[in-house]
């Protein structure tokens, strides 16, 4: 729905009064990857929420090449449903206003998953937006909150604004704040305050990326061969912002009765909403048992996903992303559109590469963070791209599309009348298969972690003492990247390891938890079966292709001894 702001009820509010309150900095307000994430009990430090917001709104002052003032602009707020996302709404709504904003546009009780906000940003020609989440992290009153900042494209704020927003909360001296009560966010509204100098539109959280939808997807369609098919459907929303989503969506295809878990909660229910095979167990279990034919997950603001077939048949993110670029054709407006370019996270696994080669197209080997796709997106050269972390989109928006993944899917089953296993392995038989595994070790010790990567560094200026069992190593680095579309380098982004045979070993430290160090080993391997071989060695178990290649890297990095631990928290 392209909402006309000026049909909404109008409730006007008396005269208001602004307040600039001292402060002083906080230590640890640097944004990672995907905004700044701490405990609960952090952001509930007096002045720590406000600093944060306020140093944005000083790092946002100055207009990016496409964008206006901030003064009169508009603005998107809304989060993932998690413990204090109502709380810090208000907050930002009030110091919006007292920063010279014209409007801010908020979802119904604070609820925007991230797709959604940025489509709103985009198609409501928005200055930016706040969304509140932790994506994957738990949530809850001592669990994990998080705020990020994204540009008038809807995409990520890159790296000139992040690091004015760093210096903006280290020399921080005051925040201003409209002393205004709490509004009304429960139902779609207009609030007027000040004559109309500032206005807040609570809008309904789905209508907008419901129609965005409808205008990618063939909905009849889809529809028609669930229900000819008669397919079984799984969709678990692990009580994150998802639910309202899928909600509305798998009952405009006919199948409402396959979401679970679709209420959002604070908490999660309890539940860590990370889309994988650990944490959503309830869906693997559910789909192990053969009565399902496809099943999704997605995380806590509805930006990943995962994908399972009939039995449990598990799509790696890696593979995900290239099947769909692979059947384009499937799908209605990539179909007219066409493929401008590919793109992959350095750490996900390589199918996406032979993709791109097959079609023609550009491919971008890019560090992990949804902000270098969309630079791409804007210079017209990139259509879909993907990461390893279950993250899958296209430049329809500027993030990952959990929703969108699923609906691809299942254009890509309804067009090709097959089953996910069929789809993944009549693509394994022309492309070949990359066998990838990731070993997340969570919450480690930052010393150690720190410390191997410092030996692992130590190998890039000298790889000679490494030893691979007789494998021939071609490439030992720490990834670099230049971005093509304005010349911004990133350095240090993970450290590599490469064989003559295109297998790969990857070690990086994650910026998206909010506590100790995350520890990801990657490890790809290639198969492509000769003409006349047996397809069926396409199908052996992943843990059991790349067990040799996974013993290497334990031995290389010796991340038992760096971390103390025996096994790592997740298998993906």
């Amino acid at each position: 729905a392209v909402y006309d702001f000026a049909d909404e009820l109008q409730q006007e509010m008396p005269p208001s009064e602004m307040d600039v309150v001292p402060t002083q900095p906080f230590e640890g307000q640097a944004p990672g990857t995907s905004g700044l994430r701490k405990k609960v009990t952090v952001f509930q430090q007096p002045r720590y929420l406000e600093n944060f917001v306020q140093a944005t709104f000083t790092a946002v002052t100055t207009p990016l090449d496409s964008e206006g003032p901030l003064e009169g602009s508009t603005l998107v707020v809304g989060g993932d449903g998690r413990y204090l996302v109502k709380e810090a709404a208000q907050t930002i709504i009030k110091m919006a206003f007292a920063n010279g904003v014209g409007r801010v546009v908020v979802g119904t009780n604070g609820l925007l998953s991230t797709p959604a906000v940025s489509a709103l940003i985009r198609r409501q020609k928005c200055r930016g937006g706040f969304i509140l989440t932790a994506s994957h992290n738990p949530g809850g009153p001592k669990e994990d909150f998080g705020i990020k900042y994204n540009i008038s494209n809807g995409g990520p704020a890159p790296d000139g604004v992040t690091n004015a927003m760093v210096k903006a909360t280290e020399s921080i001296t005051e925040y201003r704040i409209a002393k205004i009560p709490d509004l009304d966010l429960t139902k779609p509204t207009t609030h007027s305050l000040d004559d109309g100098k500032f206005v807040v539109t609570v809008v309904d959280s789905v209508a907008d990326y419901l129609d965005l939808m409808k205008e990618l997807f063939d909905f009849p369609a889809i529809k028609s061969h669930v229900a000819k098919a008669k397919l079984q459907l799984r969709i678990d929303c692990m009580h994150g912002v998802a639910g309202p989503y899928a909600t509305a969506i798998f009952s405009e295809l006919g199948a409402s009765d396959a979401v679970m878990n679709n209420v959002p909660l604070e908490d999660f229910g309890g539940g860590h909403p990370d889309p994988n095979l650990t944490y959503a167990k309830e869906l693997v279990d559910a789909m192990a048992g053969g009565k399902y034919d496809l099943g999704a997950a997605f995380d806590g603001d509805a930006d990943r996903n995962m994908i399972l077939g009939k039995n449990g048949f598990f799509v790696t993110p890696s593979d995900s992303v290239a099947v769909i670029a692979a059947n384009a054709d499937c799908i209605p407006y990539l179909a007219k559109d066409g493929i401008k370019g590919l793109s992959r996270s350095m750490p996900t696994g390589a199918a996406l590469d032979r993709v791109a080669v097959k079609l023609g197209v550009p491919f971008f080997e890019v560090p992990t963070g949804w902000k270098y796709f969309g630079n791409l997106m804007d210079a017209g050269k990139l259509t879909i791209c993907g990461e390893e972390s279950f993250g899958t989109g296209s430049s329809h928006i500027r993030e990952k599309d959990g929703v969108w993944a699923v609906l691809c899917w299942l254009s890509i089953l309804a067009k090709r009348d097959a089953t996910v296993e069929q789809v993944c392995t009549t693509f394994w038989v022309e492309f070949g298969r990359n066998f990838f595994t990731r070993y997340d070790y969570e919450q480690v010790e930052s010393e150690g972690a720190n410390a191997m990567m410092r030996m692992l560094e130590a190998h890039v200026a000298d790889p000679s003492k490494l030893k691979a069992s007789g494998r021939g190593i071609t490439v030992v680095d720490n990834f670099a990247y230049t971005d093509s579309t304005d010349g911004e380098v990133a350095t240090k982004k993970g450290i590599r390891i490469m064989f003559e045979k295109g297998d790969r070993i990857i070690f990086r430290l994650s910026g998206t938890g909010s506590s100790g160090a995350t520890v990801r080993m990657y490890v790809d391997s290639y198969l492509k079966v000769a003409d006349g071989g047996d397809v069926a060695e396409y199908g052996q178990p992943t843990q059991e292709a790349l067990k040799e290649l996974v013993a290497i890297a334990m031995d290389i990095s010796q991340l038992k001894e760096f971390t103390g631990r025996d096994a790592p928290t997740v298998i993906t």
